[in-house]
């Protein structure tokens, strides 16, 4: 390999497979490399599939990257799809050699802290909490992901603005990326608002699959947006992932966080821990600078003091969302309101999200392997 090739690769290092988040050189995708005599440099890419929805985004990417190295006149990128062997390749450098299928967050050697969003009711704003903390903590440079696990309500695509569908190489669903965020829901598979009508075997099928075929890589947090209430989901995400963590989504409304506080004593049936409160519409800032309180106050307040009570372990309030237009246009335009500095909403959620990256992915009983000499 001439100089002119090896400077090519190593800047071919930089660039990332849009959704498994590595670089393509790492990932087997780079073909060839050859630069022409005129200084043309023509790269040879492997696709993982033939339809990629991300090709041109690959293209992209790899021309703004090969075209700054010194010497350089032109990029051609030619484009070939892997042989299932690469592929297979692929997968077994993924997951690792001869690994089985299973939930990978349940693995001993797993330090993903996982959150199961939850609310009493809907209309509580528990989607929007979701899509703003996982971006908010992937702004902080935390690897995040989000199973959209509410079936029949799902809203997470539209509000994270996805419009791209999954990539499946074989039996492994790559997941589409937002702001940083691997994101899956059952929306990505199917057509334009269509209503999913399943009972409950086929809504744990789902939520075990998502997590399961789906590969996420190494997380630092993983987000599940429950459905309302204490039904299926909640049962089957408590089996699936008995490690994960309850986040109570209320609003200050009395009748709303007695319903709120039932969502996080489910706890105390399937041994989950709850993680904390989180109070949404608390107030409403009138431009004299008075709060306008429509839902009441203290809904928050009063479920972290009876969760505390009822699992005999603290349950802080852990912020107030305050009413803010801009998370409501955040969430139609697909552009979370935590990317907003100037949104009070946005801040609060910022600070909420700093909280839950301060808490470290523990170690406590994973083997290191290493051994005294």
């Amino acid at each position: 390999m001439s100089a002119a090739e090896d400077a090519v690769l190593r800047a071919l290092g930089a660039v990332l497979d849009p959704e498994l988040r590595r670089p393509i050189t790492d990932l087997g995708m780079v073909r060839e490399v050859a630069v022409e005599a005129d200084g043309t440099a023509v790269v040879g890419v492997l696709l993982t599939v033939a339809g990629c929805p991300l090709r041109g985004t690959i293209t992209g990417d790899v021309e703004a990257a090969v075209a700054g190295v010194p010497g350089i006149t032109g990029v051609r990128v030619e484009m070939d799809v892997m042989t299932p062997e690469q592929r297979n390749r692929l997968k077994e450098q993924l997951r690792g050699p001869g690994a089985e299928r299973g939930v990978p967050f349940n693995r001993p050697g797993s330090l993903t802290r996982v959150y199961a969003v939850a609310s009493g009711k809907g209309g509580v704003g528990k989607s929007s909490v979701t899509v703003n903390l996982a971006v908010a903590l992937s702004r902080r440079g935390l690897r995040v992901g989000i199973v959209d696990a509410d079936v029949h309500g799902f809203s997470v695509p539209g509000l994270m603005g996805i419009t791209q569908p999954p990539t499946r190489v074989d039996e492994m669903i790559l997941p589409p990326v937002a702001y940083g965020v691997k994101t899956i829901s059952i929306g990505m598979f199917l057509p334009e608002n269509q209503p999913v009508a399943w009972r409950g075997p086929m809504l744990h099928r789902a939520l075990e699959q998502f997590l399961t075929d789906v590969f996420f890589g190494d997380l630092d947090v993983l987000f599940l947006d429950l459905p309302p209430g204490t039904g299926d989901i909640a049962i089957s995400v408590a089996q699936l992932l008995p490690g994960s963590e309850i986040l109570v989504v209320t609003t200050p409304q009395a009748a709303a966080a007695e319903v709120a506080e039932r969502a996080g004593t489910v706890a105390a049936q399937t041994g989950q821990k709850v993680s904390g409160v989180i109070e949404n519409m608390s107030w409403l800032q009138l431009p004299d600078g008075q709060r306008m309180e429509l839902f009441g106050s203290g809904g928050g307040e009063q479920v972290a003091a009876r969760l505390t009570s009822a699992l005999g372990t603290e349950v802080p309030l852990l912020g107030s969302i305050p009413l803010d237009v801009r998370l409501r246009e955040g969430g139609d335009a697909g552009s979370p309101a935590v990317l907003e500095e100037d949104s009070a909403a946005g801040a609060e959620l910022r600070r909420i999200a700093g909280q839950l990256a301060r808490r470290p992915r523990g170690l406590a009983g994973l083997n290191l392997g290493v051994t005294p000499s």
